[in-house]
């Protein structure tokens, strides 16, 4: 009685739970676009500075600020009255030269006849001789003078040195420009092409470099997309114009300049952006999404399914990610099956049942 009660007790066994549900991706290649994104600022191949080069006071202000100037176009125009009696004066002085040199002259031509009769000495047609040299020095200083004056009444016409936009004036009519240095009266930059500048570390430009490589590209061959601050992108492609010599010991960057058309005008020095450096595609990649990644003790892996339907850990060596994929450098090869959903649940050598596995993300550009 006392068995049967025994046994009666005894709870039957329970059944092992099921294998648990996970989605499979068989690996593939594809042709993987590579590229590299940089932040900088735009700038103006020529930001020139108009100064006033004498000193006089505004006449006139003939632009509209913040618009387009051609080369030539008037600017300013300085007081010309203090310069027109310079000139005045200097002209004077010219014509006095040339009045002396000519009497000079002409006491040459009297003395020469005199000194061969022994009528005068011999030394006063030397002196004569002498000063018609002085005379032609005074000729050259009084001509030098008149150019000089002229100069300066032409600096008093102000004119735009580019065409290019001008930006506002820094002085106002009536005010005194040049007094000791050369004011800065407004600034023209050129707008087509525009710059963009950025420093790039030694680690991004070695990275660079060895993804061009992988698609046969050079890094100053490559297309550019400039992406501005409010992230669109701009119409024209643009290309890179120079890279520096040498890295910065202080900062251990290296200075980069590209060049982009500006047609409309809209790109403006200052402006912040980004440049999408694309480098071409590596060919035969083997990629992964980000989910089916696990990392592990400082080590990555993920999760096989072998010819039986079971779990095994595969590490692997990630590369690039390009959107939500990971770029495989060593680890899988095609025909691999590997689990992108459900990988918390599994555990080394489980079997699992396989679910039908939404499509696969592709790489993207960005």
């Amino acid at each position: 009685m006392v068995v049967g009660l025994i046994a009666g007790c005894e709870k039957p066994e329970t059944a092992p739970p099921p294998p648990p549900v996970v989605e499979v991706m068989e690996i593939t290649t594809t042709d993987v676009p590579l590229s590299t994104t940089l932040i900088g600022q735009l700038d103006s191949p020529q930001n020139v500075e108009v100064r006033a080069r004498v000193e006089g006071f505004v006449d006139k202000m003939l632009f509209t600020e913040g618009t387009e100037v051609a080369q030539g176009d008037m600017l300013f125009e300085l007081d010309k009255k203090p310069f027109l009696e310079r000139l005045a004066a200097a002209n004077g002085m010219l014509a006095e030269a040339h009045a002396a040199l000519n009497k000079y002259e002409k006491d040459v031509a009297r003395l020469t006849p005199l000194v061969a009769n022994r009528a005068v000495p011999q030394q006063d047609l030397d002196n004569a001789l002498a000063s018609v040299d002085v005379g032609k020095a005074g000729i050259e200083s009084a001509k030098a003078r008149v150019q000089s004056a002229e100069l300066d009444l032409g600096y008093c016409d102000i004119k735009a040195p580019v065409t290019g936009l001008i930006g506002g004036k820094q002085v106002s009519i009536g005010d005194l420009v040049g007094k000791g240095e050369p004011t800065l009266m407004t600034t023209i930059s050129t707008l087509d092409p525009i710059w963009f500048y950025c420093n790039v570390s030694e680690v991004e430009y070695l990275q660079a470099r060895e993804k061009s490589k992988l698609t046969g590209k050079q890094v100053e061959d490559v297309p550019l997309t400039l992406i501005l601050s409010n992230g669109k992108e701009h119409a024209d492609p643009g290309r890179f114009v120079f890279i520096d010599r040498a890295v910065d010991t202080k900062t251990g960057t290296l200075r980069v300049r590209a060049e982009f058309p500006n047609h409309e005008k809209l790109l403006r020095p200052g402006m912040f952006a980004r440049v999408r450096v694309d480098l071409g595609k590596r060919p035969n990649t083997v990629t992964v999404p980000e989910r089916a990644i696990v990392e592990l003790q400082g080590k990555t892996f993920v999760w096989l399914i072998d010819g039986d339907g079971k779990t095994t850990q595969q590490a692997v060596q990630t590369g690039e990610q390009v959107g939500p994929m990971f770029i495989i450098n060593e680890g899988l090869k095609p025909g691999d099956r590997i689990i992108v959903e459900g990988v918390h649940k599994v555990r080394q050598g489980m079997p699992v049942t396989i679910a039908p596995s939404a499509k696969a993300e592709q790489p993207s550009k960005d």
